[in-house]
C-alpha cells in the first residue's frame, strides 16, 4: 500500500549526521543500545543518538514506558495515534513503522489507509475518530486542546487512563518525528529490476 507517499511497508532510514561505529563504542554505549531496541545496534537513528548516551537512555526508557506499558489505551490504538502524528508531521519513516505495527496488532489496515489518504476524516468508528482527532489537535495546535475535546473522547468510550496514554503517545511522536526529520531521511527499498 502506497497512498500519497505513505506506506506500511518497511522502509530504511539514513542519517545525515555522523553515526557511531560499533567497534568504537564504549561499554556504556553498547549497554544502552542493547537496552534501547532490538535493532538499535544496526539502526542509523540509534547510532546517531548514542553520541549522547545518557539522553538516549532516558529517551528509550520514556518511549518504551509510553508505547509498551500494560493497561490504558491498547497497543494498537497507541500505534494509530502515533501514525496520525507522523502523517501530519510528514515523517514517512515513522508513519510506516507505526502503521505496520497497528496492522500487525489489529489485523487490519482500513483506518491506516484512511489516515494516509486524509487524516481529517479517518476512523472506522467513533472511538477511532476520537483518537485521530485528538492526535490531529495536539499535533497541529497543541495549546488548543479544550475540555470539549476530552468530552468527545469520553463520549467515544475512552477512559481517563486511555486518554492519558493517547496524549503520551502523541507527545512522544511529536518529538521523535522532529528528530527523524532533522537528522536524516527515509529510504525506500530498492525494487528488483
Amino acid at each position: 500500500m502506497n497512498i500519497k507517499g505513505y506506506t506500511s511497508a518497511s522502509l530504511d532510514w539514513k542519517a545525515w549526521v555522523p553515526v557511531l561505529q560499533l567497534d568504537q563504542a564504549t561499554p556504556e554505549q553498547l549497554a544502552i543500545l542493547e537496552a534501547s531496541h532490538p535493532t538499535a545496534k544496526t539502526s542509523d537513528y540509534y547510532l546517531a543518538l548514542i553520541q549522547q548516551p545518557r539522553i538516549l537512555q532516558e529517551r528509550s526508557t520514556v518511549f518504551n514506558a509510553i508505547m509498551y506499558a500494560p493497561g490504558g489505551m491498547s497497543r494498537a490504538e497507541r500505534e494509530l495515534a502515533s501514525t496520525v502524528v507522523s502523517r501530519v508531521n510528514g515523517c514517512v519513516y515513522c508513519a510506516s513503522v507505526h502503521a505496520q505495527r497497528f496492522e500487525q496488532l489489529a489485523k487490519r489496515n482500513d483506518v491506516i489507509a484512511q489516515v494516509f489518504e486524509d487524516p481529517d476524516t479517518a476512523g472506522t468508528n467513533a472511538r477511532e475518530r476520537a483518537i485521530v482527532q485528538l492526535a490531529l489537535t495536539l499535533t497541529r495546535q497543541p495549546g488548543h486542546l479544550a475540555a470539549s475535546d476530552l468530552q468527545a473522547l469520553y463520549a467515544a468510550g475512552l477512559t481517563a487512563a486511555e486518554i492519558l496514554d493517547g496524549i503520551h503517545s502523541i507527545a512522544i511522536f511529536a518529538w521523535a518525528n522532529r528528530l527523524m526529520l532533522n537528522l536524516g531521511e527515509h529510504v525506500w527499498p530498492v525494487q528488483p529490476a
